[in-house]
């Protein structure tokens, strides 16, 4: 069987159908037959719901080890940072503004729209009831937490005890990855500053670690286009319909956000920075953003991506060869606006209502984040997983867009790659002499 990108997707996208007709249907008998809902809801619990389990589960053991050698190889391999010069600097802002742009469209669009609200109270209420003890515990811890102040700031991102607040109480919670983030920067800030021979046997070593995870991450994909229906399934008899209209609705407002930040805000750089015609930009690396949308892979879209910023767009060859590959790792701005928006969601399903000062933090932590999410198919789940637990949010909840998670996949994709290319125009152009 097949397991490349398109095919599994498609395995996922018909689990996911297969997934909520079922359970439409199980509804509709089970409106004049209660006891066959009864029992598919046993059923649910008892075998479909161990099955998605399973499947998160094993995302859940690489979030910690990728989320730190994902990020500290990313800062290691930039080298000496003071001798990368004006490129560098105006690179890795763009980057940093790209992404924060994207988050912040996000945020305010899930707001506006608020797709978890859509809810009715008897749907939530079943909800917290199945998969709730959890989320009343995190709400409830939530709520004990101190106002966000300069020392719980320190507190939060630097407590005293790292391995504590990153391994959790019990090993049936999840600890924060915010200290693990700040940790995985300085440890890779530090061997910047290393010889170059221990550098690159520091970078080999955590890129190595990150490869293994990553492994795992394939080995989860693989019980995707069963854990999948199994989970949705699961939902849809015990919540009923009204979580489909909503995750229909996040869907649409992720989709349309997408477009406005690649076609609206990439737009307004390419004029203001780049001085080129968006139209003639996008129209000469259309077929880059359909290798992007149609692999859902960044680094599988890189040689296509380099081909045409030196071949079309006219860019030197050593501000693509430095742009393009740090961009494929660093300058994810889809999936940063992505990771936003599903946290707000899942925690509005949940009924945990963030904060301005929070979704300030969530937008600093979903750029960072990002940039550790590894190019490929489902990289961004298990740093998703890591932000819902930051936020007190059940990381569960990834399992109610987890269908919809393989059509956002290839939107944000073709938005990370698309955003590349224009930031790469654009340091091009602003570092000419």
């Amino acid at each position: 069987m097949s397991s490349s990108p398109a095919n599994l997707a498609n395995r996922i996208l018909r689990g996911l159908v297969i997934g909520v007709v079922a359970g439409v249907v199980v509804l509709g008998v089970g409106s004049f037959a209660p006891g066959v809902l009864a029992v598919s809801r046993k059923l649910a619990t008892y075998v479909f719901d161990p099955l998605g389990q399973v499947f998160l589960r094993m995302l859940f053991f690489v979030v910690i080890p990728l989320v730190f050698t994902s990020l500290a190889a990313g800062v290691v391999q930039l080298g000496s940072l003071a001798k990368l010069g004006p490129l560098a600097g105006r690179t890795f802002s763009l980057f940093f503004l790209n992404m924060a742009i994207a988050v912040a469209l996000g945020l305010l669009l899930m707001d506006t729209l608020r797709p978890g609200d859509r809810l009715d109270d008897a749907a939530k209420a079943r909800l917290m009831a199945e998969y709730g003890g959890a989320a009343q515990k995190h709400v409830e811890t939530r709520e004990t937490q101190s106002d966000v102040t300069p020392a719980g700031l320190v507190e939060m991102f630097m407590p005293k005890n790292l391995l504590g607040a990153v391994t959790g109480q019990s090993r049936a919670s999840l600890g924060d990855v915010l200290p693990l983030i700040v940790f995985a920067i300085l440890v890779g800030a530090a061997g910047t500053q290393l010889e170059e021979q221990k550098r690159r046997r520091l970078q080999d070593g955590l890129e190595l670690v990150s490869e293994l995870m990553t492994g795992i991450v394939h080995f989860a994909l693989r019980l995707a286009p069963y854990a999948v229906p199994a989970m949705v399934f699961s939902v849809v008899v015990k919540i009923g319909v009204g979580i489909l209209f909503s995750l229909l609705l996040f869907v649409l407002g992720c989709v349309v956000v997408m477009v406005i930040h690649l076609f609206g805000t990439m737009s307004a750089w390419l004029v203001i920075w780049g001085k080129r015609s968006p139209v003639a930009f996008f129209k000469s690396i259309e077929d880059v953003l359909v290798t992007a949308f149609s692999t859902s892979s960044s680094n599988a879209t890189l040689p296509a991506a380099l081909a045409a910023a030196k071949e079309r767009l006219g860019v030197r060859p050593s501000t693509a060869g430095f742009v393009l590959p740090l961009g494929t790792t660093m300058n994810m701005s889809g999936t940063a606006l992505y990771e936003g928006c599903v946290v707000l969601f899942v925690a509005q399903v949940y009924g945990v209502d963030l904060s301005f000062a929070q979704q300030a933090i969530l937008l600093l932590l979903a750029v960072l984040s990002a940039v550790a999410v590894a190019g490929i198919p489902g990289g961004s789940l298990p740093l998703i997983a890591g932000l819902l637990m930051n936020f007190h949010v059940p990381p569960e909840g990834i399992g109610i867009v987890l269908g919809a998670d393989r059509i956002l996949d290839m939107s944000r994709t073709a938005v990370n790659v698309g955003c590349d290319l224009v930031t790469t125009v654009v340091v091009d152009r602003t570092t000419r002499d």
